[in-house]
């Protein structure tokens, strides 16, 4: 039962827009911003002394674009759907701020999951609460989330990220289907996000962001940082319904996507830009099935992700055939320190006993990457190793 009066914070509801003259009057000799008018002291881009577009509607339109051409709905996106923020680490914290109230309310996520929907609920003092993956798939479970809703209306936000981090596991749309159209016939008033930050390695028509206006209760968050290869930026995409997007809009920072980040963003949205972007993500896949091929012929390392992400999740055994933590953590630190090859160590996190996460480079990297895993899996083991200590 989606009601916005009742899902958003009083304070955000009630929050009047940030609105300057430049809303309204873009040309001429513009004094109204207190802004430098003679510019930087060093040479750059002539107008970094003006502030930046607040709405980047044709950004936003060309993102419209773009989902909507891979899944045509019969309530395609518009740019009021899209509220942009500080990489999707930004449209997070905006949610927890505007939905959820201090101390009171609380956060669903699905473990093993991405560590910063953790930060940002310690951030703004929201509790997390879990209701873990089915560990065997590494895919979400409808029946317990529908449950766990049904008894504990003081959960605001059902945090979904698909394809996982760090499973690599996009969740089935019938799955997250099956959560979106469930709280549509409960009592429960909140909204479900999925967290697609990966969702470009996936076939193409898998984003719900084109869904945003037929379930109004639901969120979508991508970002520029992994299929457009540009983490550099920070830039950050909400898609919702217009009573939610309208929210967000209201209570982000005004231009906090700045001019250079916009343009880089302008340029990554062109038609040809896109269509080489999709070129790259299939060769990521590919190089994705290379390393899994060479990595079988590795005693002591079995792949245990799904193959939906640019990375993948592996865990070292120790000679019964069983995840080795401490093992995992000695050539996680011996690769970093010793043969300058930095993969991440997971293995602290539930159903990922023993697991290093490994993103997929170049074909040279990855080369590297596995001749160097396999001579310290085969290699003699340090006595000194803890888990989640240097040794």
């Amino acid at each position: 039962m989606f009601d916005i009066t009742k899902i958003a914070r009083p304070n955000i509801l009630t929050l009047e827009p940030y609105r300057c003259a430049r809303d309204d009057f873009q040309e001429g000799v513009l004094l109204d911003a207190n802004e430098n008018t003679y510019g930087p002291s060093f040479n750059c881009s002539k107008d970094l002394n003006r502030y930046p577009d607040p709405h980047l509607v044709p950004l936003k339109q060309r993102l419209c674009d773009f989902r909507n051409g891979e899944r045509a709905t019969d309530q395609p996106l518009k740019p009021s759907n899209i509220c942009l923020s500080v990489g999707s680490d930004g449209g997070i914290d905006m949610l927890i701020r505007c939905f959820v109230k201090p101390s009171v309310e609380k956060v669903l996520v699905c473990p093993p999951t991405y560590p910063m929907y953790d930060t940002c609920c310690s951030v703004n003092d929201v509790e997390m609460v879990e209701e873990p993956l089915d560990l065997e798939n590494f895919q979400i479970r409808p029946k317990a989330i529908l449950r766990r809703l049904s008894e504990d209306h003081s959960i605001k936000l059902v945090f979904i990220t698909s394809p996982g981090n760090p499973t690599g596991t996009k969740i089935k749309e019938e799955l997250i289907m099956e959560v979106i159209e469930g709280v549509e016939r409960m009592s429960w008033n909140g909204l479900i996000v999925v967290d697609e930050a990966y969702i470009d390695f996936c076939p193409e028509g898998s984003s719900f962001a084109v869904f945003v206006n037929k379930h109004k209760n639901l969120v979508v968050l991508q970002t520029f940082s992994k299929s457009f290869a540009l983490a550099g930026i920070r830039l950050g995409i909400s898609y919702s319904a217009d009573e939610v997007s309208n929210l967000l809009n209201i209570a982000r920072d005004p231009y906090s996507t700045n001019r250079e980040t916009a343009t880089a963003a302008m340029g990554a949205t062109s038609k040809k830009a896109i269509d080489l972007m999709k070129l790259k993500c299939r060769k990521v896949n590919e190089q994705k099935k290379i390393v899994l091929e060479r990595l079988k012929g590795i005693k002591g390392v079995r792949n245990i992700g799904g193959m939906d992400g640019n990375f993948i999740l592996i865990q070292i055994l120790n000679d019964e055939g069983e995840p080795d933590g401490k093992r995992a953590y000695e050539i996680y630190w011996k690769m970093a320190t010793e043969r300058k090859v930095v993969v991440r160590y997971r293995g602290g996190e539930m159903g990922c006993e023993g697991c290093l996460r490994v993103t997929i480079g170049r074909s040279e990297e990855n080369e590297r990457l596995v001749g160097e895993l396999k001579e310290l899996v085969s290699g003699p083991r340090s006595q000194k190793c803890r888990e989640g200590e240097p040794f």
